[in-house]
């Protein structure tokens, strides 16, 4: 019989140990090892030359053709993965318990098998009677999806041999075990190994798999780091589940950009494509109200209208207090920084509060001077106009920075109604003039507060 040892392995990279300890010696974290059984094996064999059938070909005599992708009829979803769906690519799907990771995938299916595609969805957590609860609230299927209740792998294998589909859904990969490694599911060895028995079977038989990931408390897909990496694309739903909206961001992905975002709102009958997020992000704007500005980020292609809010006032106590929601707190406090030495601002005793309206989240650097007009209106509670946007990245001797894409941020701001935008001087001197909105070009700090207030 084989002998069973003691082995720790980093949740964070994977790395393996004898013994645990508290940082993992390979990624420097803390607290990630953890312990596993797992049965020693015997080693390998050598390779006999004679069996060596790989054959190494030069770069220039490898033909390609033109890869035709699955549209999924969910345009928020094509965006994000490319275009569509790679035949034999490996999706990872993560996000908070409840986001709708299930939901979306089980649409996913309907949209297909309505092509008249074939689609086996794994569901290891639910039953059929569940799923079948599901799928009615979302919509009639056909008869081109199937269901499988199964978590052994070896034989989800021989059933995908033998069904052949299109497409494959895993939910989710953490309830999923390889009757050879002798660890629990959902552990690191579990995780690790599935996730390699799938991706053989995605190139190998030309499958798409789509895969969902259990998220820990970081919001990191639970299991081995090496799991992201094992995989083709890896998608992150973000947003809180008690409230309307969800994001779905593409973290990696070897078939497309990493940069674009889909927005979906959550309804009864399941997931539904917000084709303009500018408009609503912008729903339930306060009119004259001070500390309120409209400032434009780009998230891919995409440019989105997003509301920054602020409130400054003095502090009762010795130490102000700061806070920043949806947007870095580190760069709100830099750019407090630069209003009270370059601007003259007294804003050191003062609490400030940042917010981007919506519970969106945004660190792109074009939306500084949208905090430092909200900030300055706040803090001499003067409003500005409703009709006013601006963007633009904010330095530490207070100049306006160039952004990449100002045309369709500004095409964006004219298609919402506003009149006015406020951007780099750089920018605009790059730009041709666009009818129907004015553009004020500025090239410090100085020069957007003047105009505003």
């Amino acid at each position: 019989m084989a002998k069973e040892k003691v082995i720790y392995y980093c949740q964070s990279c994977g790395a393996e140990s004898s013994k645990w300890m508290g940082q993992c010696p390979a990624c420097k974290e803390w607290n990630t090892l953890v312990e596993e059984v797992v049965s020693s094996k015997k080693g390998a064999r050598s390779v006999n030359r004679q069996e060596i059938k790989a054959k190494v070909t030069k770069l220039k005599d490898i033909e390609t053709t033109k890869e035709e992708r699955i549209r999924t009829k969910i345009g928020e979803l094509d965006r994000v993965l490319g275009g569509g769906i790679v035949s034999g690519s490996m999706v990872l799907v993560g996000g908070d318990p409840g986001i709708g990771k299930s939901t979306l995938l089980l649409q996913v299916c309907k949209h297909l098998a309505d092509d008249g595609r074939k689609i086996l969805y794994v569901s290891g957590e639910e039953s059929l009677q569940q799923i079948k609860i599901r799928a009615e609230r979302i919509g009639k299927f056909t008869d081109s999806l199937s269901l499988l209740c199964e978590t052994n792998l070896d034989i989800i294998g021989e059933i995908v041999k033998r069904e052949m589909p299109e497409i494959v859904v895993i939910d989710s990969i953490q309830t999923m075990y390889n009757e050879n490694v002798a660890s629990a599911p959902g552990s690191v060895s579990q995780v690790r190994e599935s996730t390699g028995t799938l991706m053989q079977m995605a190139k190998g038989l030309g499958i798409a798999f789509f895969i969902i990931g259990h998220v820990t408390k970081e919001g990191v897909v639970a299991g081995p780091r090496v799991l992201e990496h094992m995989v083709d694309t890896v998608l992150y739903f973000e947003g809180d589940r008690h409230a309307a909206y969800r994001i779905l961001r593409g973290v990696k992905n070897r078939f497309g950009s990493t940069n674009e975002i889909g927005v979906f709102e959550m309804r009864s009958a399941g997931l539904k494509e917000v084709e303009n997020p500018s408009e609503f992000m912008l729903g339930g704007k306060p009119e004259g109200a001070s500390g309120s500005v409209v400032a434009c980020s780009m998230e891919g292609t995409r440019p989105i209208l997003l509301e920054v809010q602020a409130l400054v006032c003095h502090s009762n106590f010795g130490i102000p207090r700061r806070t920043a929601a949806g947007t870095d707190f580190n760069r709100v406090n830099l750019l407090m920084a630069v209003l009270e030495k370059r601007v003259g601002l007294q804003m050191g005793a003062c609490d400030a509060y940042v917010n981007i309206a919506g519970g969106i989240k945004m660190n792109e650097p074009a939306i500084d001077l949208g905090i430092v007009l909200a900030l300055v209106s706040s803090y001499k509670n003067r409003p500005i106009d409703e009709k006013t946007i601006c963007f633009g990245e904010v330095g530490l001797s207070g100049e306006v920075r160039a952004v990449n894409m100002a045309e369709q941020r500004v095409l964006e701001a004219k298609k919402l109604g506003f009149s006015t935008c406020i951007l780099p001087e750089v920018s605009k001197a790059a730009m041709k003039e666009i009818e129907g909105i004015r553009l004020i070009g500025v090239k410090n700090v100085k020069d957007a507060i003047t105009y505003v207030t």
